[in-house]
């Protein structure tokens, strides 16, 4: 579950659904392969501000719910997720490193989407449009007075 992370000058939620493949679309991933891949993210949690609230797999690619902090920008959160989970399986399924020719375990690739918890973008908006139409409401039928 995602939470308020409040640091010394801004309070963020900041969520992403992140997706790589494997490289070549190779199909890889399989039990041992996705238990590896969770319990990394979980040590990644201890050493960065990055929180994963969900980690599904496929045989082929990887899907991700995490919350950071504005200072990790996607590209960073992505390389540092990429780098360590794939240094891990490599390093205790050397099968894995000869069928990915290359040594790389993840293609270059990725998508990337931010992740609203209180809304939908039409919801948010429809909040941005209306910002200052119950001032201006009232401004028109002068319903107020300045002094």
């Amino acid at each position: 579950m995602s939470k308020y992370i409040h640091k010394s000058h801004n309070v963020t939620i900041l969520l992403y659904h992140i997706v790589f493949p494997t490289k070549y679309r190779k199909v890889v991933i399989d039990q041992h392969v996705d238990t590896l891949i969770k319990e990394t993210c979980l040590e990644i949690e201890k050493r960065y501000e990055i929180h994963f609230l969900e980690i599904g797999t496929d045989k082929d690619h990887i899907h991700l719910l995490i919350q950071s902090i504005p200072t990790y920008n996607v590209t960073k959160i992505v390389t540092i997720i990429k780098s360590l989970t794939a240094r891990i399986i490599f390093k205790q399924h050397t099968e894995i490193k000869k069928q990915l020719w290359g040594g790389e375990f993840w293609s270059d690739g990725y998508f990337a989407s931010t992740v609203g918890k209180y809304g939908s973008e039409n919801m948010i908006t429809n909040y941005v449009k209306q910002q200052g139409q119950e001032y201006t409401k009232l401004y028109n039928n002068h319903q107020f007075t300045l002094f």
